[in-house]
């Protein structure tokens, strides 16, 4: 029973923690008022939760998996109690940030779902799993959506106040309903960051969700006020339309897990990044607020199925240090939502528009872009180099020229020869000198007539033995039809393996 409801816990508990998030964006448009902020001191104070909600995820998703869920969850939501109090009595832009600062806590949860989560599900599951915890980005749509209408009642300190409670209850829900045998792991974790750091993979999912991620953050942290002072929308319409974003890239996140489940994550990240390219450009032509509005929408879509997407891979590639690469990886999202509000803040102040921020990401969007096209044929490649080298035939490549390519282990098992030594030479070192020229004249024209020739050889070992063997060769040809490279397949012949009285033909045959 404990087990079932995790799921549900921790998705919930992830909503809390970003309904806390984002206190001070869902209400800056009133602490501006009351305490006289400036355009800078708002960039600053909106994006300093961001800053320890990412670095913090690093070694919670290891302690996640150190001593699990349930302690995290509630260790993290007393702790948020101090700077939420302290938020609601602040009287100063330093003040905010100060609390601001401790906010990031709620964030930092994110980690402690996406590395425990996966551990009551099979590996088929984790996309979609992942990305209904997900779904827990919805706390920030619920700030920002019902946080200014309460404020307008009572006011921005009485309706902080309000999240006290809020995190008492889950600290209590998580105590009580947390996972006490949940499976731990206790690798060190220098042991952990060693196995992973030179894996390019993990920077290149790094990279991927601190675009994904970090649009979703920024968006979600800038447009509030962004949309009053630049459109001169009300406060609540504002509100609003934010929680429209968040709710998109909330519902898509889910979507985004289940396509990464059932097609290949690399084809869906293409789509995302696409999306985001042109999407970005759109908006750098600081468009009507009916265009802004459809971009921004797009770009919701984009994000939260790339959030999705990205951590079925997590995983996928990293299945024995998932808490580091989790952290690691979700952390990297957090500071793509750290730096874009301030670049953008830079960036009006001396230019007085957004455009070159919104073609920044559109940019950077396109390079992610071309990185996943390059991992997804380097995975064929790797694939069809796997198959090759786990396949029980002896398999050599040649190029058009005769130069030896590649060949398999096996190939090393049947001949003697290690890779190192025949790569760069010619076939012929394997060559018996029991056939007579013409048979292999005959077996080059067959191969330029069909690209194709089978039949029994004799061949020469490195020790000097003389062996029988069945080989096949194949052209290899590109997408012109060229032939690039030929392939050889061969498995040597026992006395058992031939009809008697026809020494040429393999008994299988």
């Amino acid at each position: 029973m404990v087990r079932k409801i995790q799921l549900p816990l921790q998705t919930f508990s992830l909503v809390a923690g970003f309904m806390v998030w984002v206190i001070l964006s869902s209400l800056m448009p009133f602490m501006k008022e009351e305490l006289q902020l400036s355009a800078g001191q708002i960039a600053w104070i909106t994006a300093i939760p961001v800053l320890l909600g990412s670095l913090l995820r690093i070694p919670i998703g290891y302690y996640t998996n150190r001593f699990g869920a349930r302690l995290l969850f509630t260790v993290s939501f007393l702790l948020l109690l101090v700077p939420v109090y302290y938020i609601s009595e602040a009287r100063s832009a330093a003040d905010l940030m100060i609390g601001g600062f401790f906010l990031g806590i709620g964030g930092a949860i994110f980690s402690v779902g996406v590395t425990s989560l996966p551990k009551y599900y099979p590996k088929e599951k984790h996309g979609f799993v992942n990305g209904i915890y997900g779904v827990g980005n919805a706390g920030t749509a619920l700030s920002t959506f019902f946080a200014p209408i309460v404020a307008k009642q009572i006011g921005w300190s009485g309706t902080v106040k309000l999240y006290l409670g809020l995190l008492v209850l889950f600290a209590l829900l998580n105590f009580v309903w947390g996972d006490r045998k949940e499976t731990r792991v206790k690798t060190p974790v220098m042991e952990q960051i060693k196995g992973v750091y030179r894996n390019e993979k993990l920077w290149f999912l790094s990279l991927f969700y601190f675009i994904t991620f970090g649009s979703f953050v920024a968006f979600t942290v800038y447009l509030p006020n962004f949309l009053v002072s630049s459109f001169g929308l009300d406060k609540i319409d504002a509100g609003m339309r934010t929680a429209g974003f968040i709710a998109l890239a909330t519902i898509a996140r889910p979507l985004g897990g289940w396509l990464g489940d059932r097609f290949n994550a690399l084809k869906v990240l293409m789509v995302v990044f696409a999306g985001l390219s042109l999407f970005g450009v759109v908006l750098s032509f600081s468009p009507s607020l009916q265009l802004y509005s459809i971009g921004c929408l797009a770009i919701a879509v984009c994000a939260g199925i790339g959030n999705g997407t990205i951590f079925k891979m997590v995983p996928y590639y990293f299945s024995k240090q998932a808490g580091i690469v989790n952290g690691i990886v979700s952390a990297m999202g957090g500071l793509g939502g750290f730096f874009p509000p301030l670049i953008l803040s830079l960036l009006f102040s001396l230019t007085g528009h957004y455009a070159i921020g919104f073609m920044a990401l559109s940019e950077v969007a396109l390079a992610s872009l071309i990185l996943v096209f390059w991992m997804y044929y380097q995975e064929k490649m790797q694939l069809a180099k796997t198959i090759v080298d786990n396949t029980g035939e002896a398999i050599v490549i040649t190029d058009t020229k005769g130069i030896i390519r590649d060949v398999n282990p096996a190939f090393s098992a049947v001949t003697g020869y290690e890779r190192h030594e025949v790569v760069g030479k010619n076939p012929k070192l394997l060559k018996s000198g029991m056939q007579e020229p013409g048979f292999y004249q005959q077996m080059w024209q067959q191969i330029a007539a069909t690209g194709f020739w089978q039949g029994e050889i004799w061949n020469r070992r490195k020790s000097g033995e003389v062996y029988r063997q069945w080989l096949t060769i194949s052209s290899i040809r590109d997408e012109a039809g060229d032939v690039q490279y030929y392939a050889g397949m061969f498995t040597e012949l026992t006395p058992q393996q031939l009809q008697p009285g026809n020494p040429a033909v393999p008994a299988s045959s």
